[in-house]
């Protein structure tokens, strides 16, 4: 047998790539963008590098957020937030806010990531963080809140990184911005100790179908009405580039989320930048350094029509990676901007014509950003889909008596799972044959069990494969317990 056997046992197998698959006929893959349910945290453009964080002393959500200086909100279901009086700086005359770090202490006080490691034995070190409005400056703290800068050497980064902890490989990931040949592009650097890490590794940067997304993308913005255009446009044919990629950890793989910048013009010196639309995309490894995009570059997170009082309109960036709830539920925490552009640009350059035909209010300019909420069912980020005769044969695996579980929508179809012989491919009888079918599985459930017609048999001497026939149903995974 040369296949490569998979693990079931151990973690849920989903289909962002084509790993699990032996073979596919009839079936497509499909993209799931989560449900976006508004924003949390509102004004001053508040943005966030970070992920709330569970605190199981106080039994509550922490998420440090800039709105511009380092903020800290509290919340007991991650959903409703509240902004705590913290008072440890003055801001405006009085200690009466939620400031987590002293605005006046320069920029080794921005406070960009933060971790809380409850692996960690000395307390001190409770929460991680990085440091800096470039490079990224390693710091241990507490609380959260008092901070030591550790000796080592920061981590070199532009404007943009996103940070989180492997429980795999048991390491810390530093995923940092730096420019190539194809601009903007993300560098990997990891620590075991969160004081020794390793020089940044290019690992994710954007490429000629980037390229071509962009031109159909910005044309799409250009031309349909509903959508807030830029100030600048112009006619020069810029690359895309990578923005910045948070990393989840999730099943047994790495999901990335590289946020894509597409620029429409170029901005006149002093600013030497571009007016953009950034989007949300995914892609998936195995290794964290070689990376697959998923679906077709299909936007995970994409920007709105313009409706007068909404967000996520012209930027979208993660906070870092997705939370995964107690039911399996995926939580996405992200940024969603308004503007592509400062109010005094569309005056100068635009002659604030595209603020006008939008009917677009000026104090929307000074409430730019959203910390915001989006949703998706367990395993929930690609399915493979059959019309009406799909079906997939999946690598081998070992069974040994466990059951077989499936999250999938046969809300208006059915599905029917045989167990194969890993090297004949034929059926073990009793399992799924003509004349002894056990019930299709239908409706729509993220954790199904399948029914057997001999469910006391499933114990094999060799491995097995799976076949799905899929007839009007989505499949997102499957594993034994």
């Amino acid at each position: 047998m040369t296949s490569t056997l998979i693990n079931p046992k151990e973690h849920h197998q989903l289909f962002l790539d084509n790993y699990v698959t032996e073979s596919e006929e009839n079936v497509t893959r499909t993209l799931h963008p989560p449900k976006k349910c508004g924003p949390l945290i509102t004004g001053n453009g508040c943005q966030s590098r970070t992920t709330p964080q569970w605190n199981p002393e106080k039994n509550i959500w922490e998420w440090w957020y800039w709105a511009p200086h380092a903020c800290y909100a509290t919340s007991t279901d991650g959903e409703h937030w509240e902004k705590p009086s913290l008072g440890l700086y003055e801001w405006n005359g009085s200690k009466d806010n939620n400031l987590a770090c002293d605005p006046n202490g320069g920029p080794q006080q921005h406070l960009y990531h933060i971790v809380r490691d409850e692996t960690d034995p000395d307390p001190q070190r409770r929460y991680k963080g990085l440091f800096g409005g470039s490079d990224r400056h390693p710091a241990v703290s507490p609380d959260g809140f008092t901070w030591t800068l550790i000796d080592t050497p920061p981590i070199p980064s532009q404007d943009e990184s996103q940070f989180t902890y492997d429980p795999y490989t048991k390491q810390f990931l530093a995923l940092v911005k730096q420019g190539t040949e194809w601009g903007r592009s993300v560098f990997l650097s990891t620590s075991t100790d969160f004081t020794h890490f390793t020089e940044p590794q290019l690992i994710f940067h954007a490429d000629a179908i980037d390229q071509e997304n962009r031109r159909r993308r910005v044309r799409h913005i250009i031309e349909d009405p509903a959508y807030l255009t830029p100030p600048i446009i112009d006619d020069k044919d810029y690359i895309a580039e990578i923005y910045n990629m948070a990393v989840m950890p999730y099943q047994g793989l790495y999901v990335g989320f590289p946020t894509v910048f597409n620029p429409f013009g170029a901005i006149p010196p002093p600013h030497t930048n571009f007016t953009r639309i950034n989007q949300i995309e995914m892609s998936v490894s195995r290794d964290l350094y070689h990376w697959e995009r998923v679906a077709d570059r299909a936007l995970f997170i994409g920007v709105e029509p313009w409706t007068g009082s909404n967000y996520g309109t012209s930027q979208l960036l993660m906070s870092g990676h997705p939370i995964v709830r107690d039911d399996g539920e995926i939580w996405i925490y992200y940024n969603a901007l308004r503007l592509p552009g400062s109010i005094e640009m569309y005056q100068a350059y635009n002659r604030a014509k595209e603020l006008f035909r939008l009917d677009v209010d000026p104090d929307v300019f000074a409430d730019a950003g959203a910390l915001s909420l989006a949703k998706l069912r367990p395993d929930g980020f690609v399915s493979i889909d059959g019309d009406e005769i799909g079906t997939i044969v999946t690598k081998p695996f070992v069974l040994q008596g466990e059951d077989l579980y499936i999250n999938a929508d046969a809300s208006w179809g059915e599905i029917y799972t045989e167990i194969l012989d890993a090297e004949t491919m034929k059926p073990f009888p009793g399992f799924w044959v003509p004349g002894e079918l056990p019930p299709p599985y239908s409706g729509d459930h993220t954790r199904a069990k399948v029914a057997w017609k001999h469910p006391h048999d499933l114990v094999f001497e060799k491995p097995v494969r799976l076949k799905f026939y899929l007839h009007q149903a989505r499949l997102y995974s499957f594993w034994l317990e």
